[in-house]
């Protein structure tokens, strides 16, 4: 995928240097976080939940998870740089949860290398180690993100999607009732 497609995703901002650097990473080593892809699909995939503008405007729909759920950047209106704003997922069934704090949290959350799970009333990643295939370039995936970011691979994510959590979702779950019912 080329940067300028992939700018799309982000309106009228440019994308954060370190999704701009992730991208670099998946255009060379595609299978890196299972589950995981960034895309240049735009607001495209959360137009189905509300076409409002107020909604539209604060999402920054720039990955996709599987089974089916959708990364997106929200915008709280705090004039955070991009790179700091949260993390939140869209999934199928209709969960919507704050995921990350940021992009970086994000991205240590790709080092447990499974899809996410998003339910109604939670969102988690689940291993099952008697079938957990690794995938391809996952340990490269883990070598750059230390040398790039010095950020360390997890074994558990509930730490860091509860810290999310704890500080976003009480905002996010207000801001978000309002277009979605």
């Amino acid at each position: 995928m080329e940067l300028f497609d992939f700018e799309h995703n982000f309106g009228i901002y440019y994308p954060p240097q370190e999704l701009i650097s992730l991208l670099d990473f998946q255009n060379k080593y595609y299978k890196y976080s299972n589950g995981f892809g960034l895309f240049a699909e735009g607001r495209f995939p959360i137009q189905y939940l509300s076409k409002e503008e107020g909604f539209l405007n604060q999402l920054m729909p720039f990955a996709d998870g599987s089974p089916i759920a959708v990364y997106s950047l929200w915008d709280d209106g705090t004039d955070r740089k991009l790179n700091t704003m949260p993390v939140v997922v869209f999934g199928d069934e209709g969960g919507v949860h704050v995921v990350a704090e940021d992009i970086f949290s994000l991205m240590q959350l790709l080092t447990f290398d499974t899809p996410i799970s998003v339910d109604i009333d939670k969102v988690f990643f689940y291993k099952d180690t008697n079938t957990y295939e690794k995938s391809l370039h996952h340990e490269l995936y883990k070598s750059w993100l230390k040398e790039n970011f010095q950020l360390e691979s997890i074994n558990d994510t509930t730490k860091i999607i509860k810290t999310a959590q704890e500080k976003y979702k009480e905002q996010f779950d207000c801001w978000c009732g309002k277009y979605l019912r």
